[in-house]
Formats: structure tokens, C-alpha cells, sequence
């Protein structure tokens, strides 16, 4: 019970933008549309895998995926700029990989990274879809968290 009261939560930031605020240009479809760099800590010593997704909830015709990253090491700390990774689903866009911010013209819009820490490893195939991911990701979430960044055009 003590332990339970000094647990430490996941954490998920960017060198690239600090949370709530805009993210760079470079890392949107009006720039290099390369994925940021992520850091994150304190993964759960029951985690054997992690995946990132990156989603807009302000889309107009509802939550839009843009990013799908699954079996990650736990002891992985981080990603770089430009992902390249053969486990990455396939977005809202129909592309496999990151898909970078690009709402409508006019609106600011929010992008959720969420860090999930597993208790095993997704069997999924390259290109999976979200609704794919999160049916096998039901019942292995040990922990999750999020970083918000926005983007207007």
C-alpha cells in the first residue's frame, strides 16, 4: 500500500515544443512533416513494450490518426526526429508512418501523443489500423500518458 502512494507516473514531453503550445512548423504538412522528438520516463517495470499515437480530436469528421508506433523496448527513453520504423501503422491519411498536424485553414486544432506502457508485445502486422491496434492493446495497458500540442493555419 505505501509502495502504491509513491508510484511515479509515465511522463511524455518534447524538446520540440513544450506542452500545450504550438508545434514547429518543420514537423507539420506545411513544413518537413517529420516526426518530433519524444522523451519520456518512468516506464513501469511491468512494461514490455510501448507504443506512441498521435491523434486530433478537432478534426471535423471526428478523431483523426496520424501516428502509429507499437513494440518500442521499455528501456527505450525516447524517439528522434524522423521515425523510421517497421512497426507503424497506417494514419487517417492511408499512409503508413507519421502524418504530420495539417488542419483546415483558419482553425487550431489539438494533437495528442499518447505513451502507452504494455504488459507484452503487439503481434500486428505493418500498416495495422488504429481500431486494429487498440483491440489488441485491450487488457495490456499498464500505464498511459499524454502530451498536447496545437497547430493552426
Amino acid at each position: 500500500m505505501i509502495a502504491a502512494l509513491f508510484a511515479v507516473a509515465l511522463s511524455l514531453s518534447s524538446p520540440a515544443f513544450p506542452a500545450g503550445s504550438s508545434i514547429p512548423q518543420r514537423f507539420t504538412c506545411d513544413g518537413q512533416d517529420v516526426s518530433p522528438p519524444l522523451r519520456w520516463s518512468r516506464v513501469p517495470p511491468r512494461a514490455r513494450s510501448l507504443t506512441v499515437q498521435l491523434q486530433d480530436p478537432d478534426a471535423p469528421g471526428g478523431v483523426f490518426t496520424h501516428w502509429l508506433l507499437w513494440n518500442l523496448p521499455p528501456r527505450t527513453r525516447g524517439l528522434p526526429v524522423h521515425v523510421s520504423r517497421r512497426q507503424q501503422g497506417r494514419n487517417t491519411f492511408g499512409r503508413i508512418g507519421y502524418s504530420g498536424p495539417c488542419p483546415p485553414q483558419g482553425s487550431i486544432h489539438h494533437y495528442v501523443f499518447t505513451l502507452f506502457a504494455l504488459d507484452s508485445k503487439l503481434a500486428l502486422p505493418r500498416g495495422s489500423s488504429a481500431s486494429r491496434l487498440h483491440a489488441v492493446m485491450r487488457g495490456h495497458v499498464v500505464s498511459r500518458t499524454t502530451l498536447v500540442g496545437t497547430y493552426g493555419r
